[in-house]
């Protein structure tokens, strides 16, 4: 099987494609991203590894050409830079995930081709005001130029899929938490940064109150859903091609609590309490617990606790010990 991932060079792409190895699921990869990904350790199988922008006209056509079976496009930029920089969120958000849908029709158009492609949306694609839980059927209404992006993608998505030109599934994944690496620019990523540095002996800021509420997953859930949606059925679906993904609903205070119980007081002492208006206004309009059964029935599934998504960090970042 040859897997082309877009996005490859990024923690969940990196997790995935060695994922992939692991489970000696392709036989061929394509790795795609703004810098060159590096090829995976042990893959005994066909790679290439290549920098790409598929927002330049021709990009996008040239790496479909090779006609890979399964397309995984996890490339785009985080929610705080695409709200601060509108014209490159909208170029490589909207624009590339275009080409992309467009390029796979015209290679269709030669001969026979209908690759499976799994888009990752998010659950930004929602906004306030919310009921107690959202479910697949509630109407997305995104209040951040990121949301509405992957909103249009999920559309287009659906109607390419509709009109029988590859096969799609998207999935709107949770806050993955916690991320390893440096802090990025993304709204959310304080949910990360208040577990990841004090597990680590860090300081961490949180710059919103202890009662806001989100969705989370772990990156190894992540990568499970993506593998799910890479080979499962998806007559299911019907038109409905879009679904949230399972996950957990907590506190950042609950959060904390959990980082209590498993490294300590001393670890919570590190967090330190800058309230961020900015971050604060970007947060009060995202979702904040889902009804998921509808994935779950398809076989998605995800952490039921704070303290197993922390010791899954632990366990795959730090070597099963806390710094």
């Amino acid at each position: 099987m040859h897997i082309l991932i877009i996005g490859a060079a990024g923690m969940v792409g990196r997790k995935l494609t060695n994922k992939l190895v692991e489970e000696g699921a392709a036989d061929q990869l394509t790795l795609v991203d703004v810098v060159t990904p590096e090829a995976p350790k042990g893959f005994k199988g066909k790679v290439a590894a290549e920098a790409a922008d598929l927002a330049v006209a021709g990009v996008a056509e040239k790496i479909v050409a090779a006609r890979p079976d399964v397309i995984v496009h996890l490339a785009a930029i985080v929610s705080g830079e695409a709200e601060a920089d509108f014209d490159r969120g909208y170029r490589i958000n909207l624009d590339a995930t275009r080409a992309l849908y467009e390029a796979i029709r015209q290679e269709g158009l030669k001969s026979p081709y209908k690759p499976r492609l799994v888009f990752t949306s998010s659950i930004a694609v929602f906004g306030a005001p919310f009921p107690d839980k959202i479910g697949d059927d509630y109407f997305t209404t995104p209040l951040t130029s990121y949301g509405t992006q992957k909103a249009i993608g999920e559309l287009l998505l659906a109607d390419y899929s509709r009109r029988g030109f590859f096969d799609g599934i998207g999935i709107r994944l949770p806050t993955v938490c916690v991320r390893p690496g440096k802090p990025n620019k993304a709204a959310s990523g304080f949910f990360s940064n208040i577990l990841r540095e004090p597990l680590a002996g860090q300081e961490a800021i949180l710059p919103v109150g202890e009662d806001v509420r989100h969705w989370h997953a772990s990156p190894r859930a992540a990568v499970a859903f993506l593998r799910h949606a890479m080979t499962m059925d998806l007559t299911p679906l019907g038109a409905r091609r879009n679904l949230s993904m399972p996950g957990l609903s907590a506190t950042v205070g609950e959060q904390i609590e959990a980082l209590r119980r498993i490294a300590g007081e001393k670890a919570v002492r590190l967090i330190r309490r800058e309230p961020d208006p900015v971050i604060m206004k970007i947060v009060s309009g995202w979702p904040r617990d889902f009804d998921t059964k509808r994935a779950a029935a398809l076989g998605f599934k995800a952490e039921s606790t704070f303290d197993e998504i922390i010791r899954i960090h632990i366990e795959d970042e730090l070597g099963g010990k806390i710094g």
